[in-house]
């Protein structure tokens, strides 16, 4: 039974972990949202989106890494125990830039 407990336990520290942002899925923005701009604003917002996405997604590899220790060490994923958690930063911001390349490509941006 203690067993059990300790596996059950185990589990549930693992299924909390922060995950890698290249296995975090995009949300879905509607491109309508940058189809009032032009070319050269959609180039701009996308290296400004691109740079936030590196930022957050750095911040998530930390995060995740921290839980990865804290669940070795102590058995509590740390970073996504005390906010460090960006998965919904990274999914969004996957998100907007995914929207914005097909605006681009819609409006035949170079």
């Amino acid at each position: 039974m203690q067993g059990f407990i300790i596996a059950a336990v185990a589990l549930a520290a693992l299924s909390s972990c922060a995950k890698r942002p290249d296995a975090i899925v995009p949300v879905d923005i509607p491109m309508s949202a940058y189809s009032n701009q032009s070319c050269p604003s959609l180039a701009q917002e996308l290296i400004k989106e691109q740079q936030n996405l590196a930022a957050i997604s750095k911040a998530q590899n930390s995060a995740a890494t921290g839980d990865a220790f804290g669940v070795f060490l102590i058995g509590v994923p740390t970073s996504s125990a005390f906010g460090g958690d960006k998965e919904g930063q990274v999914a969004v911001a996957k998100g907007k830039v995914q929207a914005i390349q097909l605006s681009m490509k819609s409006k035949g941006c170079k």
